[in-house]
Parts: C-alpha cells; structure tokens; sequence
C-alpha cells in the first residue's frame, strides 16, 4: 500500500476566499459555517441541525438515509481535497463531518422533539470535543493524508454519534 503523500509544509488559512476556489471547500467547510471563528465545530453542527430541520421536511425516512450515505461518501472525497489544500491533518475549520455525524445522530433518533434533539447535540458536541475513549482513539487512528486522512476526519465524529445514540439508548431505558 502506497504511503498518503505529504502537504507543502506551510499551514493555509480557511477564508471566504479559499472556500470559494473548490467546491470541495464549500461541502467540507459546511458551507460557510466552519469559518466561524469561535468554535467552527459547533457553528457546523448547529449549522447540520438548521438543514436537517428543512431538509427532512415531507422526506422519508429511507431517503434520509440515502441522502446521509451519500452526504458520506462526498464528504470524504471533500475533506481529503480541503485538508491537503489546507495543509492540516484535520482543520477544525472542516465541519462536514459534524454535518454527517449529527444528520446521522438527527435520523436514527427520530421522530424527537426539540429536547430530544437538544440533548443529542449537548452530547454530540461533548464527545466530538472532549476526545476521550473511542472518539480520540478514532481521532488518533486515522490521521494522515489523501483518502485515509478524509476518513480519518470523518471517523471520530462517527464514534462520536455512536456514543450519543448509546447514551441516548441507556437514558430511555431507565426512564
């Protein structure tokens, strides 16, 4: 198997500007919300929230998972694009995959209701930022560039949506 290859040395910056010289930055960059200078990772997961409000709007049930498959699929192509362009591993400017992770999270506890869907994002957003356990396993695991880099952004957040349904799933059973 062929080593990632290695980005120029120099970091870059995620701007406006860089977001609209490659559709691979828009999708990787949550359309805009990953340039959120404070806490880009809970601007794209609010961000995954608001779309998921109106895109699962008179969508079924087995069309939303058809959309988050391929949400997936594209999003790793994206972020391995971005994160080389970027120079980084795993920018933290790159929030599709709190996008996927939480779409993930949004349809497998559906239908729920706003306090349901609130304390979804409270540990989603623990999980993904603290990086204990699995979640910083994965996030360790899986760096590098090209395609096992996109993976790798993609794959703590998916240990992290994992663990919040886990959570959610032992909460109801006590109640």
């Amino acid at each position: 198997m062929q080593a990632d290859p290695a980005p120029p040395s120099a970091p870059v910056r995620a701007t406006a500007r860089f977001m609209r010289a490659h559709p691979a930055h828009w999708i990787a960059l949550g359309f805009g919300s990953g340039l959120s200078p404070v806490a880009p990772g809970t601007a794209g997961t609010l961000w995954a929230w608001l779309a998921w409000a109106l895109l699962s709007q008179g969508v079924d049930s087995t069309a939303l998972g058809v959309v988050i498959a391929v949400s997936t699929l594209v999003g790793w192509w994206a972020c391995t694009v971005t994160a080389r362009h970027l120079n980084t591993l795993d920018p933290s400017n790159i929030v599709w995959d709190e996008v996927v992770a939480f779409w993930l999270v949004l349809w497998i506890i559906a239908p729920a209701g706003w306090l349901e869907q609130t304390v979804a994002f409270a540990l989603f957003r623990l999980f993904d930022a603290v990086k204990r356990g699995p979640v910083g396993w994965a996030d360790r695991t899986f760096h590098g560039f090209g395609p096992r880099g996109g993976f790798g952004i993609l794959a703590d957040d998916f240990v992290a949506a994992f663990l919040t349904l886990l959570v959610m799933a032992a909460g109801k059973a006590l109640l």
